[in-house]
């Protein structure tokens, strides 16, 4: 899964409840663009290129998966929502909300819509001291100069006015470090990879994803199950088991709680399907074994998808041994893990489908998605 731009977005106000513009803005640009990592103190600062009100300012840094131009539009779009209105004269003037991006990571564009870095940053006091609050030691992919070092130099004598009233920052919303471990499960294709690659990112989380891709078993088994499904459900079994252990046991300080793509138990509805008859008893007892000495999560998401969707995820991200799975596997799948997940009381269960929803490509899913997972 590619990895999120780091954005630095820089937001002004002069006319109307300026506060609440700004306010509004931010919680605009969370729900459509991305996650809002930090948010600088406001300043009042005076007009600059034009006689008018005071301007409220600030800078946030903001991480999102959409293309620089596209963060451009949703920001444009925002401006007009929260009242804007853009005179064709080029001269400066005021404004309910102003959006500029600022930097987008270390990209260097200059299109007809869009330059980056703002070409006008480095002279702005007004950009370049919210945004030293929280971006000080980035560096100008032009200029070689961070941002510290470009507020030293700017030749602005504006005077700026820090206000004792902080914006408030909707990522804060969810406070997941209230569970310790979060498992989030789900047939093949459903997105738990996807689901728990970005909540971990998002909410500085421990990530445990499963090794699937080191066993040598797997695509023989899609071959010839009949020959392969015993080794394989052994050896995922002890991958699972060791690998689990293993993580959930080392500590660390710098992350806020833990949360997987899989949980051991996995093991035994897979198992149940793919064995049969002695190789299932045995492999039962060996996982009785070592589930009793595995950490329980405090959370566990199972993520349902109809067969349809399934069967167009799995095709989407092509993995040649997977293209033949049949609906009736799936669907053996799915009620595995519903037959077993009525029954179970070592954790509590949230059961979510997402079968109309799309949370890696639309934002608006995600955050459904985690209000779903986070509501008591």
């Amino acid at each position: 899964m590619e990895k999120p731009t780091t954005f630095h977005i820089a937001l002004g106000s002069n006319k109307g409840d300026k506060f609440k513009n700004l306010q509004a803005a931010v919680d605009a640009i969370y729900k459509r663009v991305g996650n809002i990592k930090l948010i600088s103190k406001v300043y009042k600062s005076p007009a600059f290129g034009f006689e008018g009100d005071d301007f409220l300012n600030c800078c946030l840094v903001l991480e999102s998966y959409l293309k620089p131009q596209s963060v451009l539009e949703h920001l444009l779009e925002i401006e007009v929502e929260l009242g804007r209105t853009r005179s064709t004269a080029k001269a400066y003037e005021a404004r309910t909300i102003d959006l500029d991006i600022v930097f987008a990571g270390d990209a260097v564009i200059d299109t007809k819509t869009l330059q980056v870095p703002h070409p006008e940053m480095q002279k702005r006091k007004f950009v370049l001291l919210p945004l030293n609050d929280i971006a000080s030691k980035v560096n100008h992919p032009k200029l070689d100069k961070e941002v510290s070092v470009l507020l030293k130099e700017c030749d602005d004598e504006s005077q700026l006015e820090p206000i004792k009233i902080w914006l408030k920052n909707p990522s804060r919303k969810y406070d997941f470090s209230k569970f310790n471990y979060i498992a989030i499960e789900g047939n093949i294709g459903a997105g738990k990879t996807s689901l728990a690659t970005k909540m971990a990112h998002d909410f500085n989380a421990k990530l445990i994803l499963e090794r699937f891709a080191d066993n040598p078993f797997l695509p023989k088994f899609y071959e010839d199950a009949n020959r392969y499904a015993f080794p394989l459900e052994m050896s995922f079994l002890a991958d699972r088991y060791q690998q689990i252990s293993d993580d959930l046991s080392q500590l660390d300080l710098f992350k806020d709680f833990i949360v997987s793509d899989y949980y051991v138990v996995k093991s035994l509805i897979f198992s149940k399907i793919n064995l049969k008859g002695d190789e299932f008893n045995l492999y039962r007892k060996l996982f009785n074994l070592m589930y009793k000495d595995v950490a329980k999560p405090e959370l566990y998401v199972y993520l349902y998808q109809n067969t349809e969707r399934l069967q167009q995820n799995i095709k989407k991200r092509g993995r040649e041994y997977e293209q033949n799975i049949s609906d009736d596997y799936l669907e053996k799948i799915n009620a595995g893990y519903l037959e077993f997940l009525k029954t179970q009381n070592d954790f509590e269960v949230k059961i979510i489908d997402i079968s109309d929803r799309d949370f890696i490509e639309n934002r608006a899913d995600y955050l459904w998605m985690l209000d779903e997972i986070y509501a008591e």
